[in-house]
């Protein structure tokens, strides 16, 4: 698509994938869909793919290839375990597509490969080679082939559709841009950590009916981490997911970061301008470096760690919240450490701890350390470690131990001393007014070494095919920002062409996981749907030249993207909801008395129609009242009112979720697109 001189990667040039060999290929029953299921690989490579092909009156042509942000040696089996809305193979045979997955060259749980490129050259491979076996199979002309996927994934799929013909069109979702690691999970774990004590009252302020102010109430250093955090991205309503989110990757990406800084370990508390060196700073504070011995240890029964295991595998693990955890340490079953003297002080900040041996058999190994309970050490997830069980069965106890979170609290501020180019304005509030940095700055730039290692390359926007960028408003992982930010970077390297090769949907109260039952129904409306429509749509803006719903309509203020206020403004997939109970967005009643509540749906131009409009009251997770709705303008808006009697007092929250659907069918629940709002209500 681009008309940049740079050489696109063709699977026919490479003398390293010539081969491919089949060795199993069998017919077999799926939700209801007979799918041949092909699975092999590539010779004298680690190289593997696996295809699902519908029978042939069901095919139209085309193929989705589902991209994991971080592939393993069996990823080109990992969807297979995914089941209703979220199962990516029935998904594309029920809607005309074989579905493709390869496991990149991966050889071990990380990801890791020798040489980065293989991950787009073992894709695009895989995907040509797939058309071979389609063509046999369907006497058919060249299938049409659109590659997907999320946070890392999001990177890869950006490398493939910039650096090979493999594909006619792609669907980035909740996607990052090459600064975005460590950089978007270290301030991330450093406003948690700072503002652990606040979080409640940060969620209230911005909950219908509060204050609107989060910074109210806070102590100066608890107000400049959370305006630090907010001005570099992290969107402010996603603290409402508070009570389920964790530090994520940071105690992975942290050792990684050492590997390639290792000096800034040191300097971070030992040279003026780094939080670490201030002897007054929350680093400090909070610092834990002492040594002691262990006192007792709890193994898990082999049952229990094998339950546990189980539930772990069986989750697939190539998701985007997840995927990052393959290779790393964990705990299967409940282990637990005391050591004979703890640290000092009442409100010790544990998360991330190292805990290593220093004497006896496991002398060296190191734990990574989750979470206090009492005085109990509950290990968490490391990078690069041996296993939490294989260390504890040989630790002993007296075995004297070191606790140290030096490096974790250290990685927190690492953002600080990566100031990038200018058009990353989201570092401006750790520049001068001469544009300099006001911190002291590393040799180098980390966050593209991440990038490039994820892809193969670094995102460049010269894009060969079709994109549609799904992003989430409310995403903790990959700020809404870094969308803009690819969106900028295609329109700079196709001048005049962005409308004719690209999209982007901001997705309002979605989050990073893709999922369709969320950790949180009643906060969050996943985006499943949307990415699915966002597959159905790029390929009939490809194969039958309809064009897609317009971008999402936005500004940018201060670090957090903002959408235009109604459907019409705003543009995009997404039904926009105004609710009130009693006309306000807070009311406050007597017990027993009934509150009225009337919600208001759109969908923009060419959005579809409403499908449905159901609420919860008090907390309940499955909506129990379906929308009794008016339908206006052929379906496009939605008018519903009813009325609900609080019988006791307490604070409750109503909401009400919207779904639409592009086509007006309710039946399809793959491409079912969601959004919700809420009002409280106040019962004293």
């Amino acid at each position: 698509m681009s008309e940049i001189k740079k050489k696109i990667y063709c699977p026919e040039d490479d003398q390293e994938l010539q081969k491919p060999f089949i060795d199993k290929d069998e017919w077999c029953d799926r939700a209801g869909y007979r799918i041949r299921m092909v699975h092999g690989g590539f010779e004298g490579t680690n190289v593997k793919f696996q295809f699902c092909f519908p029978q042939k009156e069901m095919f139209k042509g085309r193929f989705f290839q589902y991209v994991s942000p971080a592939p393993g040696p069996d990823e080109e089996c990992a969807s297979l375990h995914r089941t209703g809305v979220d199962d990516r193979v029935i998904f594309a045979v029920s809607h005309g597509a074989y579905f493709v997955e390869s496991n990149l060259g991966s050889f071990r749980a990380t990801g890791l490969v020798s040489d980065a490129t293989l991950k787009y050259r073992s894709s695009a491979a895989a995907a040509e080679y797939s058309r071979k076996v389609a063509m046999e199979m369907y006497g058919c002309s060249r299938p049409f082939g659109y590659a997907y996927g999320g946070s890392g994934g999001g990177f890869k799929t950006m490398g493939f559709i910039e650096n090979t013909n493999a594909f006619d069109g792609a669907v980035p979702f909740v996607i990052g841009s090459p600064l975005s690691l460590p950089n978007v999970i270290s301030i991330r774990s450093h406003g948690m950590r700072i503002l652990r004590h606040v979080i409640p009252q940060i969620m209230d302020a911005i909950e219908p009916g509060g204050s609107g102010d989060p910074y109210e109430g806070l102590n100066e250093e608890e107000q400049d981490a959370l305006r630090e955090q907010a001005k570099l991205g992290f969107p402010m309503r996603a603290w409402l997911q508070s009570p389920y989110m964790d530090m994520g990757s940071l105690p992975v990406l942290a050792p990684i970061v050492k590997q390639l800084d290792p000096d800034y370990f040191e300097d971070f508390w030992t040279v003026p301008g780094y939080l670490g060196a201030d002897p007054n700073g929350s680093a400090r504070r909070e610092r834990i470096l002492m040594e002691t011995s262990i006192k007792e240890i709890h193994i898990p029964s082999e049952e229990e760690k094998e339950e546990a295991a189980k539930a772990a595998a069986s989750e697939g693990r190539n998701n985007v919240d997840d995927a990052w955890k393959k290779g790393t340490q964990e705990s299967f079953g409940k282990t637990w450490i005391t050591v004979n003297e703890m640290p000092g002080g009442d409100d010790l900040y544990i998360y991330g701890c190292n805990l290593t041996i220093k004497s006896g058999e496991a002398e060296g190994s190191t734990v990574v350390l989750d979470s206090l309970d009492g005085d109990k050490f509950i290990p968490g997830s490391g990078f690069g470690l041996e296993s939490v069980n294989a260390i504890v069965v040989k630790a002993k106890p007296g075995d004297k131990v070191l606790l140290d979170n030096s490096d974790y609290i250290a990685v927190q501020t690492y953002h600080r001393h990566q100031v990038p180019e200018l058009e990353y304005t989201a570092w401006d509030q750790f520049r001068d007014e001469n544009k300099q940095p006001i911190y002291p700055q590393r040799s180098r730039l980390i966050g593209p070494v991440f990038a490039f290692d994820a892809a193969g390359a670094v995102q460049d926007g010269h894009i060969q095919g079709k994109v549609i960028v799904v992003a989430a408003l409310e995403d903790e992982s990959a700020f809404p920002w870094q969308a803009d930010w690819y969106r900028r970077k295609v329109a700079s390297a196709n001048p005049g062409m962005e409308k004719d090769i690209f999209r982007l949907w901001f997705m309002e109260h979605s989050n990073h996981g893709d999922y369709s039952v969320t950790p949180d129904d009643l906060h969050i409306a996943p985006y499943i749907g949307a990415l699915h429509q966002a597959l159905l749509s790029v390929s009939d803006w490809v194969e039958r030249r309809i064009v897609p719903c317009e971008s999402t309509v936005y500004t940018i203020d201060d670090g957090q993207v903002i959408p235009a206020a109604t459907a019409k403004e705003r543009k995009g997939v997404q039904p926009v909801i105004t609710l009130t109970v009693n006309g306000s967005d807070c009311v406050r009643v007597k017990p027993g008395a009934a509150v009225s509540f009337e919600a208001y749906a759109e969908v923009p131009d060419n959005g579809g129609k409403i499908t449905s409009v159901d609420f919860s009251f008090e907390g309940e997770t499955d909506y129990p009242e379906k929308g009794r709705m008016e339908l206006m303008n052929n379906g496009r808006e939605a008018v519903v009112r009813t009325t609900h009697t609080y019988k006791d007092p307490g604070v409750y929250y109503g909401v009400v979720r919207v779904k639409s659907n592009l086509d007006g069918n309710a039946e399809d629940n793959f491409t079912q697109i969601v959004n919700l709002a809420r009002v409280r209500v106040i019962v004293e």
